[in-house]
Parts: structure tokens; sequence; C-alpha cells
């Protein structure tokens, strides 16, 4: 709840009333959307790459992108599986723009976690286990990082990767034999 005038409580609006007053051009509507997702933009950015400046740089793109995108949105899914491909998609050009340009991303990173953190020493092996699982093929590792790092059901990673959820399945027992390798 929101106070105006100092005494009348308004409730949040919700995101789909931000959507509708964004597409109506209402640019407060838009901030406020930006400003309620930014967070979740940046979280997911971070997990893929694990480099802050990068993350950063693509939060700051997806939420340039978003004014223009908007619009195409059609609510057939959760505004959110949305914006998860809308990352993922700035997350590839970012990765393929490293690359042109033959520059390593620092493959090392934190998962960041509402809760504590374990203890060091488990702690590097969840970041090794981390920086082993964004070496796999993509298709892999974006089912792995949906399914078991954003704890999405296969059905929600599905729509992000828009594919069948019998594919996500596929894609994360292909990683699961890759896996048993390297760990």
């Amino acid at each position: 709840m929101r106070l105006i005038d100092n005494d009348v409580a308004v409730p949040p609006e919700t995101t789909e009333g931000l959507i509708q007053r964004v597409k109506r051009g209402d640019a407060r509507a838009f901030e406020q959307l930006v400003s309620d997702h930014y967070r979740f933009i940046y979280k997911t950015a971070f997990r893929w790459l694990g480099h802050t400046s990068d993350a950063e740089d693509v939060t700051q793109s997806v939420c340039m992108r978003l004014a223009d995108a908007i619009s195409r949105f059609d609510g057939r899914s959760k505004f959110t599986s949305w914006l998860y491909a809308i990352t993922l998609n700035a997350v590839r050009d970012l990765q393929r723009s490293h690359q042109r340009r033959s520059r390593q991303i620092d493959a090392m990173a934190t998962v960041t976690r509402e809760e504590m953190g374990p203890e060091q020493e488990d702690r590097l092996r969840v970041d090794d286990i981390w920086r082993i699982v964004r070496e796999l093929p993509e298709k892999q590792r974006d089912a792995v990082l949906l399914v078991f790092g954003e704890q999405l059901s296969q059905s929600e990673a599905a729509a992000i990767m828009g594919c069948k959820e019998v594919t996500v399945s596929w894609h994360i027992h292909n990683a699961r034999k890759s896996l048993r390798g390297l760990l």
C-alpha cells in the first residue's frame, strides 16, 4: 500500500495494470514497471553471465528494449516468462559480441541467493559447478539454469526457451550425462 496525500491508502498496481498503462503511453507506469522488475532482470543476466559489469550492461539494454518490446507482449504467458526470454536474448547478444571481439567472459561467479550462503568450501564447490554448467552447450545450459538455478518448472522453462516441455527434459538429461564426466 502506498499513501496518497498522507492519508488515503492505494493498493499497489498489478503488473498487468502497469502493462496496459504502458501500452497507452504512460511514462510513469513504465518507470514503475522497470523499477518493479529491475532486480529480476539483473539476477537473471548475472546468473547466465557471472560477471557484474556484463549483467549491468544487459540489464540496461533490456530496460531500453522494453520500451519498444512491451507492445508485443500479448499476455499469453506470464510477464516474467516473457521478460526472461527478452533477457536471455540480450545475454546471447552480449556473448556473441564478446566472441566477435575475442574477449573472454569471466566465468567465476557467485550464485546469488536470498538466503545465507553455505560455508566457504561448499561455496567454492557451488561456484565450480555453476562455472562448468555455463560451459555446457547453449540449450543444455539454459535448461539447467532455468530449472535448477531459477527453480522454475520444466513447463515454465519450455515457455521461456520456446520449445516443448519434453525438449527441456531432453536437454537436462544430456546435461547430466555431460556433467558426470566433468564433475
